[in-house]
């Protein structure tokens, strides 16, 4: 089998560095997507992506497809010819279709009867004939939110597109690729390197641009700028703070990565540290450098895409961009202070939170109530939950937060402290946001806990109250990550909260007539919903959940220890068993009129002596479990009814649930009642059964 090595590469203005990485990962998948639909298989597949290129190197990528053997079949063969033995019009019609006389023709056993065929051989596809094609599927496959025109041409792309490079072997000439001829002549550095580089073959690719310093591989690249980072910062006995988003964007800036380290004065230091890392990081795409405590130093590092023979007249260059923005920090930061935030409390009633929600000022006295009320449950300091609700959302209107938006409470905290505030309520403004994302920090203090539920709490309640509830592609108030920061929250921290009280406390800070009716109950589901979903990252399975939500509970804490007790219970070797046996129980007892009578099990009615030891086991188990369940011991609970699993075989196998003697039925039907009875004070593991 013949094969070459297949090499991909488009050649553009610069593209959007936060976009890069993403971009070259789904223009591989393109390709290898494109040789995987046409069965042609290959080897080891890199990816490549910089500043000016995306492009894809595969080896060994077959030339040609193997053939294969096909059966087409035509009209069943009784309707093959007709009466007087000639072709029938379906059967001719079938082979002049193949290409074929209809005598050519044969008969091919079918699990559906003898029907009229055909048996070739299809030839294989060739790469180059379908490998523009390929290009094309994985261009337009990109996730390109929105494309743009250059010149006279009608061609889209992100950026303009200046060359193609499409190899297979040494071929090159593969068709138009965005109205450009392919070849393979690429190009190097926009600064250190002139002229067209021409492949001889496209094992060549990297070298060649390595000798023109364009570090191709996004990987390499990545890793010799964190390599080079930690160099400029060891020898300033610090540590470079390397944020993995800023590193792909600055990966995605640099074709040829230059390490500088430059510096800023020390009076600076005097401003909130996370203003001037906002500047030099979201401002200047610098790495920011700490000392051992974690202390911010006056240094930064910036990355060159160029090897300049000045790099002090560089670095003098960057340190002269940042002194701006960090003097704006400063200014602004001794600007605020001079107006305490209980003073912008009242400037707050011009900040539209929503239409109709009100002002933030409205959400601010909601939330006020609710963190007091929800201190009050978690035994939190109520005066302090209530301050702390009262001042979080006036940083809003600094001129700090105006600037750096990224400072929303961070600000409001230094300010709160600067005006004598308590500590607990300084923390909590800084911490209301927490968690911010996935796996990110919690707040500290119950008071930060209070505030954080209530804020959140109260944007869920009214946005679904007025009918915004997220889609598919649309969360504009991030409602999905405040369930489950609401929901985390709660488990994490071991409060053991209702959440449906606490909804119906949010709701009721509203007025009347603001939220449509069911808007708890609507909110509710949504977040048990999430929590389904949060679940199933952690590996369990859906069934594991449904077994508890089917309770219809509501705390949070102790769903989560059910559903963990539940799973537990699902590993044992008696689960699948008791778990059938639970869902036949559950049959036979949906079967029943809503208002049959059920009563307590009456030993002289137990005629089997199967029912007689399942009657003595649940009695002596169920004494067990109900010990655990009264210390929330739910999987204590359900391993000590692990043991029911013999008794219960038993009795099904034995004895009749439906006896004649109406007597006998009843007291088997509450002994059936008293088993699910027993479980259903867990969970109901009959939803474990999974249906097939």
């Amino acid at each position: 089998m013949t094969t070459e090595t297949l090499l991909i590469e488009l050649g553009t203005e610069e593209l959007p560095p936060k976009a890069l990485k993403s971009l070259g990962l789904a223009f591989r998948d393109g390709i290898v997507t494109g040789l995987a639909g046409r069965e042609l298989g290959h080897g080891e597949v890199r990816w490549f992506a910089s500043p000016r290129r995306l492009a894809v190197q595969i080896a060994a990528v077959q030339v040609r497809g193997a053939d294969k053997d096909i059966e087409v079949l035509g009209p069943p063969v009784d309707r093959a010819r007709d009466q007087d033995g000639n072709w029938t019009p379906a059967a001719a019609g079938f082979a002049r279709k193949q290409g074929v006389e209809a005598d050519a023709l044969e008969v091919i056993d079918t699990p559906k009867g003898a029907r009229l065929g055909l048996r070739k051989t299809e030839a294989g596809v060739a790469t180059s004939d379908c490998l523009n094609d390929i290009i094309h599927e994985a261009i337009a496959a990109l996730p390109i939110p929105k494309r743009m025109r250059w010149g006279a041409s009608r061609v889209e792309f992100v950026r303009p597109v200046h060359w193609v490079v499409a190899m297979l072997g040494e071929k090159a000439d593969h068709g138009l690729v965005l109205g450009l001829p392919t070849g393979n002549t690429t190009r190097g550095h926009r600064f250190h390197s002139s002229g067209d580089i021409v492949l001889e073959k496209p094992e060549d690719y990297e070298q060649a641009l390595a000798d023109a310093k364009v570090v191709a591989s996004f990987e390499q690249r990545q890793q010799m700028i964190r390599d080079q980072v930690e160099v400029e910062a060891s020898a300033l006995n610090a540590r470079a703070v390397i944020d993995p988003d800023l590193l792909d964007e600055v990966t995605g800036l640099v074709e040829w990565p230059v390490a500088l380290t430059g510096s800023f004065e020390e009076r600076f230091l005097e401003v909130p540290a996370e203003a001037l890392v906002s500047s030099m990081k979201e401002h200047q795409k610098y790495f920011h450098l700490v000392d051992e405590e974690g202390n911010l130093k006056p240094n930064f590092i910036t990355l060159c895409n160029i090897e300049s023979e000045d790099p002090v007249q560089v670095i003098a260059g960057n340190e002269r961009v940042i002194r701006p923005r960090l003097a704006d920090a400063a200014f602004f930061f001794e600007t605020d202070k001079k107006t305490p935030l209980s003073a912008r409390v009242q400037k707050l009633e011009s900040v539209v939170f929503q239409q109709k929600l009100g002002t933030v000022a409205d959400k601010t006295r909601r939330v006020q109530r609710l963190a007091g009320a929800l201190a009050l449950k978690i035994g939190a300091p109520v005066e302090q939950a209530e301050r702390a609700a009262l001042l979080a959302k006036t940083d809003l209107v600094t001129e700090m937060v105006l600037e750096f938006s990224d400072m929303q409470g961070i600000a409001g905290s230094y300010y709160a402290l600067h005006d004598g505030e308590a500590e607990d309520v300084a923390a909590a403004i800084a911490q209301q946001y927490w968690p911010k994302f996935a796996g990110d920090r919690l707040p500290q203090s119950g008071v930060a806990c209070a505030l954080g539920l209530a804020d959140r709490l109260d944007t869920l309640v009214g946005i679904f109250g007025i009918g915004q509830p997220p889609t598919g592609s649309k969360d504009p108030f991030a409602l999905r990550r405040a369930s489950l920061a609401v929901l985390r929250i709660i488990v994490e921290k071991g409060l053991d909260l209702d959440l449906r009280d606490c909804l119906e406390l949010a709701a009721g800070q509203y007025p009347d007539g603001v939220l449509a009716d069911g808007t708890v109950a609507q909110v509710l589901d949504y977040m048990i919903e999430r929590f389904r979903a949060w679940f199933e990252e952690d590996g369990i399975a859906v069934e594991v959940f449904r077994a508890v939500a089917a309770q219809k509970l509501s705390r949070p804490l102790d769903i989560q220890r059910r559903v963990l007790a539940v799973h537990a219970f699902s590993q044992l070797p008696e689960a699948t068993a008791l778990a059938a046996a639970n869902k036949r129980v559950s049959n036979i007892l949906g079967k029943l009129d809503p208002s049959h009578p059920f009563g307590n099990v009456s030993t002289d009615l137990l005629a089997e002596a199967a029912e007689k030891d399942l009657a003595v086991q649940l009695q002596s188990l169920s004494a067990v479990a109900d010990g655990h369940l009264q210390q929330a011991e739910y999987r204590e609970a359900l391993a000590s009814l692990a043991a029911l699993r013999a008794p219960v075989d038993q009795f099904f196998d034995d004895v009749m649930v439906n006896a004649e003697d109406q007597a006998l039925r009843n007291n088997r039907l509450n002994l059936l009642k008293q088993l699910r009875d027993q479980f259903l004070a867990v969970a109901d593991i009959s939803q474990l059964v999974v249906s097939k």
